[in-house]
């Protein structure tokens, strides 16, 4: 029992009414006072001693159902004090925790909302554009103006692609279709893929897992060259996409970007790394990187086909390393940026 709690309040209230009565009666069998007069101040004493109690146990209770009415009608800035050391102080803590739990996630839908909006505007604007000018009979309805517009519906699709993997992560309906595989040819065929695309489209506004530099050259390093991994080829395919798409868009021209495997202490289990040489992420940043729509404050500094991207490339990733039981952060690195996988592969199971 915790020397401030209210058990030990009320077991001090009781253990001061006792002794109230007793020092009373006491004192009425030394001066011949009548009873009644004694249960009378008994009465009146036990009655202020367990009104202050009452009234330091009450008025926190009121002022946290007042926060809490505030908090069902939407206004999360209200805050219970927390200078009490008994229950109701735990009590507190744990309002102005959910209260700043909830004021975090109002923040981010209205992020979300407003980020989505953003990025739905874009794409269709540019396909509305072209498409009234051919209603209109500004340009013709020629190859080249049909593929910008079909650039636009491409972006359009890859967006709400990308926002269909949040909704599945996030009800947890995307199974792990885990498998093993040889990791050379693996991500020789992710980063010729890579090459192929940014070749092929140059000019094409990025969304999430397609980027436009085509003068990065992309180097692949596996050690052993007969490695093997256990993993879902397909969600690991999403993570390497985002990363390599990423790490050209922050590349300077003719920059490198680099991508390691090594093996790790469990049967299939790898290490992966993905580094480029563009300006780096701030440490500060760090713990942000991999939050939804996060473009971090290096946007200056993008390379030249960066558009910025929707910043839900790096959180799909997250989620797909975390599928795995796998982690996924930035690493230190003497230039630019270095972003580590580690994925557990086909564990022991426990004796």
């Amino acid at each position: 029992m915790r020397p401030f709690s209210i058990k030990t309040k009320l077991c001090v209230l009781v253990v001061a009414s006792v002794l109230i009565t007793t020092g009373f009666l006491l004192i009425a069998l030394r001066t011949d006072t009548e009873l009644r007069f004694v249960m009378v101040f008994s009465m009146i004493a036990t009655l202020l001693i367990t009104q202050f109690v009452a009234q330091s146990l009450t008025a926190p209770l009121d002022a946290m159902t007042g926060v809490a009415r505030a908090i069902a009608h939407g206004d999360y800035g209200r805050r219970v004090s927390e200078n009490r050391r008994d229950e109701l102080g735990d009590l507190s803590r744990a309002i102005n925790r959910m209260a700043d739990e909830l004021d975090t996630q109002d923040r981010q839908r209205k992020e979300l909302v407003a980020n989505v909006s953003h990025e739905l505007r874009t794409p269709i604007a540019g396909l509305r554009a072209v498409l009234e000018n051919v209603v209109d009979g500004v340009c013709e309805a020629d190859p080249e103006t049909m593929r910008t517009a079909l650039r636009q519906t491409e972006r359009l699709g890859r967006l709400v692609d990308t926002l269909l993997d949040l909704s599945r992560l996030d009800n947890g309906v995307v199974p792990l279709k885990a498998r093993t595989f040889e990791v050379w040819p693996y991500l020789s065929g992710i980063i010729k893929e890579a090459g192929m695309v940014a070749a092929a489209r140059p000019g094409l506004a990025s969304g999430s897992g397609t980027h436009t530099r085509s003068d990065v050259h992309l180097h692949l390093d596996v050690q052993p060259t007969h490695l093997t991994a256990h993993a879902d080829p397909e969600r690991l395919h999403q993570v390497l996409a985002n990363l390599i798409d990423n790490a050209m868009k922050h590349s300077p021209a003719r920059g490198r970007v680099t991508v390691r495997a090594r093996g790790g202490p469990y049967p299939g289990s790898l290490t992966l790394e993905v580094q480029d040489e563009g300006p780096g992420i701030p440490r500060a940043e760090w713990h942000r990187v991999f939050e939804r729509f996060n473009r971090g404050s290096a946007a200056p500094s993008h390379g030249p086909g960066s558009d910025g991207g929707t910043g839900l490339g790096l959180a799909i990733a997250r989620w797909a390393v975390e599928l795995h039981g796998g982690r996924i952060r930035v690493a230190e690195s003497d230039r630019g940026c270095r972003i580590l996988v580690t994925l557990p592969g086909a564990l022991p199971k426990q004796g």
